[in-house]
């Protein structure tokens, strides 16, 4: 049912585009046919993007795609905001047709001679019979000629089309720009009521939706490691969605996170795209395993700092649930001293509606990407109960990391990418 939905809201708004951007620019002839054929060729590629990706083709697959995608998105939004502005300039000028189409007075023609004998006008051109020696000659009142010139229409229509084009084409690039270069630190403080004294400054470094896939390379896990070490923290919290593909395909990719410094460890929980692969993420768990980081399917771990323990839990995605390997909060968080304070990973913030049933004092999440590309944003604060940043839901407090990746384009607006130190304080 999402595909359909989706294929149809591409569908429609290439449409869209084409009736936009095409059809009111130009008249009838080549240029329309070419530049039909031209989005036509762009929907082509977009639909080999998705596919290829799906079947684990190369990057320069996806890139073109992708970009286009970002494009095909940032027209269509600029273009429905144009509408009113566009509505009432169109309002205008049809309103200058009419006055210019009343009543007025006519400049005289200018007679042009035609030799009697010679074809006839046409019967709804004015003549002239005039006497002229032995021979009449006949006058014919000729229009002046020249170019058509650009209706008004076609003017608003290229008009307004310049407008969205510029403003999208530089809406992606700087998202581009946003989301390919370094994330933001975010360095957040955190009051928890129960947090034994000792355990204050206890830092997390906080990373989520790296999204290992066709269009980043090793740099950018090797970037992410990077800056994390320079934070000094002492335990690395992965909050899902790492990859978007096998150990096969990405393997070499996440290699440098073998490299990843902390006091106490490095965590991983998954996100949903781990069980996009008909693998699912078991083959992960294990190369994580072999990189050094630790994999919380469902069960916590002890965190021992200056004498206190902090009660460190992480429980499978939601979209494991369809095979059997979804969040079980019981076993991963009964039994415990809740004198003790308990942070979750848990990669959907909507988890916090069941982390607050078991009196998790914080949460830490991802998956929202912070929308990733205004107005997202919106869109996705109808789904989770947070979009990015600090918040409390129902006495559990929940940070939401932006991510320190993307999906699908490789564009951020309004959301950069985000790799967080977040410190507990009592």
């Amino acid at each position: 049912m999402f595909v359909l939905i989706f294929v149809a809201m591409v569908l429609l708004a290439h449409w869209y585009l084409w009736h936009r951007l095409v059809r009111q620019t130009t008249r009838p002839g080549r240029l329309r046919k070419a530049l039909t054929w031209s989005l036509v060729a762009l929907l082509a590629v977009l639909v080999t993007t998705f596919v290829g990706t799906r079947m684990g083709l190369e990057s320069w697959v996806a890139w073109p795609g992708y970009i286009w995608l970002a494009v095909m998105f940032y027209l269509v939004v600029i273009l429905v905001v144009l509408e009113v502005p566009r509505g009432v300039a169109a309002a205008f000028l049809r309103g200058a047709e009419r006055r210019e189409r009343a009543p007025q007075s006519e400049p005289e023609p200018e007679p042009v001679a035609v030799l009697a004998g010679t074809a006839a006008p046409a019967a709804d051109e004015p003549v002239e019979v005039v006497e002229a020696g032995e021979r009449p000659v006949v006058t014919a009142v000729a229009p002046a000629r020249g170019a058509a010139p650009m209706s008004r229409r076609l003017f608003l229509g290229r008009t307004t089309a310049a407008i969205a084009g510029a403003s999208a084409l530089g809406t992606v690039g700087y998202g581009m720009a946003s989301a390919l270069g370094d994330p933001v630190i975010e360095r957040v403080r955190v009051s928890l009521p129960k947090l034994d004294p000792r355990l204050n400054g206890l830092r997390f470094a906080v990373v989520s939706d790296i999204h290992l896939g066709p269009l980043t390379g090793v740099g950018h896990t090797e970037r992410i490691v990077r800056m994390i070490n320079g934070l000094e923290a002492d335990v690395v919290a992965i909050v899902g969605d790492l990859v978007d593909g096998t150990v096969a395909q990405l393997g070499a990719l996440a290699r440098p996170l073998r490299n990843l410094e902390s006091r106490y460890g490095a965590y991983f929980v998954t996100g949903n795209h781990e069980y996009f692969t008909a693998e699912g993420p078991g083959e992960w768990i294990e190369e994580l395993k072999e990189l050094g980081v630790r994999s919380l399917r469902n069960e916590r771990v002890e965190i021992a700092h200056q004498g206190a323990v902090l009660d460190l839990a992480g429980v499978n995605d939601v979209g494991g649930a369809a095979s059997g390997d979804g969040p079980d909060f019981a076993k991963a968080l009964g039994g415990r001293d809740t004198g003790r304070s308990t942070v979750l990973l848990a990669h959907q913030p909507i988890q916090v509606d069941q982390a607050a049933e078991h009196g998790v004092d914080l949460q830490l999440s991802g998956h929202t990407h912070g929308g990733q590309i205004a107005p997202f944003n919106l869109v996705v604060g109808l789904q989770q109960p947070v979009v990015s940043g600090l918040a409390s839901v129902r006495g559990t407090q929940v940070y939401v990391t932006r991510g320190a990746g993307f999906w699908g384009p490789p564009v951020r607006v309004g959301a950069p990418p985000e790799i967080t130190m977040l410190e507990l304080q009592g």
